[in-house]
């Protein structure tokens, strides 16, 4: 299984390198850069420099507010750098966020997400003929490339996987059809969803010819510590973040499946009516103890394992603030790969 570290995406820049240090030396395989408040691929080349054997991806990059050509770029750029330690998850965000934020379209995101992928792997295959390779769709037109503008070619480096970030049954889908590998969000992170709705949809997806497990990466919430107090204070903070993220209509499907399907309803018209302050409370301790990994460092890779084994390819996990915990951290980590 690969384990994967998430990163605090306010995190200073200054403290990415240490932070990504800290992480080889648990033991994490890959690191995920998150694009909240930083740009994630300054996050990730500032991870790469600092260290020889950590894997980074960006988990996730959002296509829709960027050119295929700069994020095929930049995804080159960090393959030289890190000699092939690099891949490139990418993701949509919500409409509001992509028209009312950055200021870009939204239209037919699942159709133009589709192309996007397609025309990042055109600019791949132009770099490495350091030729144009053509790429012509309804949303992007990518037919010039002079030689002044081919980067270097990558030789024998590893030419970045693409990812994709998917919540929804059609962006799924689209990741098994055109993409290296799945990134779940925290609140499509379950397994009963995972097993019943994600993977049986990968697996019908992916069709005859395919040739090796689809890589799935399960990133849910989780809330690992030896201190009570600690324990109370971690679980009011995932708690606030349930109550926001399932106050969005596109993460409430675990709710349904769950049975807590009002909940979703709720929160939303609370949120609307600017009632967001004490919204955490509505989340049940069942329903958060179903989503959230919730236990000791001895038990993580006993409550990973029964979770997920045999069912992804991988997990993310947030190492905590404190670093006194590293070694009991660093044996968790290790009794989970031994599993």
């Amino acid at each position: 299984m690969e384990i994967v570290a998430g990163i605090n995406p306010r995190m200073q820049l200054r403290d990415v390198g240490d932070y990504a240090r800290r992480v080889e030396s648990l033991g994490f395989d890959t690191l995920h850069i998150p694009e909240m408040v930083h740009d994630p691929f300054v996050m990730s080349s500032l991870a790469l420099a600092a260290t020889s054997s950590l894997h980074v991806r960006t988990g996730v990059a959002l296509a829709f507010v960027r050119s295929p050509m700069v994020s095929a770029l930049s995804a080159w750029d960090l393959a030289q750098l890190s000699e092939g330690r690099f891949d490139l998850g990418l993701g949509t965000q919500i409409r509001k966020n992509v028209e009312e934020r950055y200021g870009m379209p939204f239209d037919k995101p699942v159709n133009r997400l589709s192309e996007y992928i397609g025309a990042v792997r055109a600019c791949f295959d132009s770099f490495g003929k350091r030729e144009c390779v053509p790429f012509q769709g309804e949303f992007y037109n990518l037919s010039r490339l002079q030689d002044e503008f081919i980067p270097e070619s990558l030789g024998d480096i590893r030419v970045p996987e693409i990812w994709l970030g998917a919540v929804g049954p059609k962006l799924s889908a689209l990741a098994a059809e055109q993409c290296d590998g799945l990134i779940t969000h925290p609140t499509n992170s379950h397994s009963l969803h995972l097993r019943e709705n994600i993977i049986p949809l990968i697996d019908s997806t992916s069709g005859v010819g395919y040739t090796r497990i689809f890589p799935v990466i399960a990133a849910p919430l989780t809330v690992v510590t030896d201190t009570a107090a600690e324990r109370e204070r971690l679980i009011d903070e995932k708690k606030k973040m349930l109550a926001f993220l399932y106050s969005t209509p596109s993460y409430t499907p675990t709710l349904d499946l769950l049975g807590f399907g009002d909940l979703g309803v709720d929160l939303r018209k609370r949120f609307s009516a600017g009632e967001g302050e004490e919204n955490y409370r509505l989340i049940p301790d069942e329903l958060f103890h179903q989503v959230v990994i919730a236990c000791s460092f001895n038990d993580l890779a006993d409550e990973v394992h029964a979770r997920f084994g045999g069912l992804v390819s991988g997990v993310t996990l947030r190492p905590p603030v404190d670093t006194k915990c590293d070694d009991a951290l660093r044996s968790s980590i290790e009794a989970l790969k031994g599993i």
